[in-house]
């Protein structure tokens, strides 16, 4: 049975480009503008068209989803990290970030739903600065109580790495390198 992709429904602005790629041989009067966004669920990387005489910000958020697009024509598709303009790699931290912040009890649950991934490694192990003994620091934790949130669970859990830090960190890999498991990024 073939695996259906979520579709992303909102994206936020990495580049907006309003005359295309710069290494486009074609001629200007050829090319169209282009937007490289970040899928605000999954962490997509996309590449979407925009509706003419349309202009558009980096951190903006727009409409991908089913219907009618305020300012999206078409997606072209996914875009390969190595194709990010310099803006939009230096965008996308701030925009992982932001993501994370406004989402942060979705962030929060993973530390308590997070399960192992065989019998000698844990998912939370997969987050930048955690290694078995913050795996079992915050498994404890997370018995006597779940967490309610970063700083809650910062106060709970002493020396702990940042863990809105280690959860951006982590997306950030899993968009930009190959990895085994995906925690947060959809392939």
């Amino acid at each position: 049975m073939e695996q259906q992709r979520t579709r992303e429904e909102c994206a936020i602005v990495l580049d907006f480009l309003p005359n295309g790629y710069p290494f486009d041989p074609r001629p200007s009067y050829v090319k169209t503008a282009i937007v490289q966004a970040l899928g605000k669920e999954h962490f997509v990387l996309l590449e979407l068209v925009p509706k003419k005489e349309i202009t558009l910000q980096p951190h903006e958020e727009i409409y991908i989803g089913e219907g009618k697009r305020d300012k999206i024509h078409h997606i072209n598709g996914r875009l390969s990290p190595n194709k990010l303009t310099p803006t939009a790699k230096a965008e996308l931290e701030f925009v992982i970030a932001n993501i994370i912040k406004a989402n942060e009890a979705r962030f929060v649950s993973f530390f308590n739903t997070a399960q192992p991934l065989s019998t000698r490694m844990h998912s939370l192990e997969l987050l930048p600065g955690m290694g078995k003994k913050r795996m079992w620091e915050i498994l404890e934790a997370k018995e006597q109580k779940p967490f309610e949130g970063f700083k809650e669970m910062k106060g709970r859990l002493k020396l702990l790495p940042d863990p809105e830090k280690a959860i951006e960190k982590r997306i950030l890999l899993e968009i930009t390198e190959p990895q085994k498991h995906y925690l947060f990024v959809e392939r």
